[in-house]
């Protein structure tokens, strides 16, 4: 299966379980793999055969930046079920939010969740 890749997208939000998190906010990672096929698009060089990659990212933007969660899973499964509603050409799509600064003590670069959604056909 080909993918199209959209890597390390930043965002500044307010999700998580605590109410620091909910006020001040903090940085998010988002990872987005999509697959589907891009053979026809390759041959085609037209823009209808595949994704466009700047209303993926938009599409996630808004899903990360507007909808508080208190869990990043929430907001990962949001993201895959909104890409394969929206997007038809996409077949599944591998999601990774990435939380660099819980309020968690210990010494660690980041928590991430990471999750697999295929469309249901």
């Amino acid at each position: 299966m080909d993918k199209i890749k959209l890597n390390k997208m930043e965002f500044y939000a307010y999700h998580g379980l605590f109410q620091e998190e909910r006020v001040l906010g903090q940085r998010f990672f988002v990872d987005l793999e999509l697959h589907l096929s891009l053979n026809k698009a390759g041959k085609s060089d037209d823009m209808n055969d595949s994704v466009h990659y700047g209303e993926v990212y938009e599409t996630v933007k808004k899903i990360v930046e507007t909808k508080m969660k208190n869990l990043v899973e929430a907001v990962a499964e949001e993201i895959a079920m909104t890409v394969l509603e929206r997007f038809s050409l996409v077949d599944a799509c591998l999601v990774q939010v990435t939380k660099p600064d819980p309020p968690i003590r210990g010494h660690y670069e980041s928590v991430a969740v990471e999750i697999y959604r295929e469309r249901e056909r």
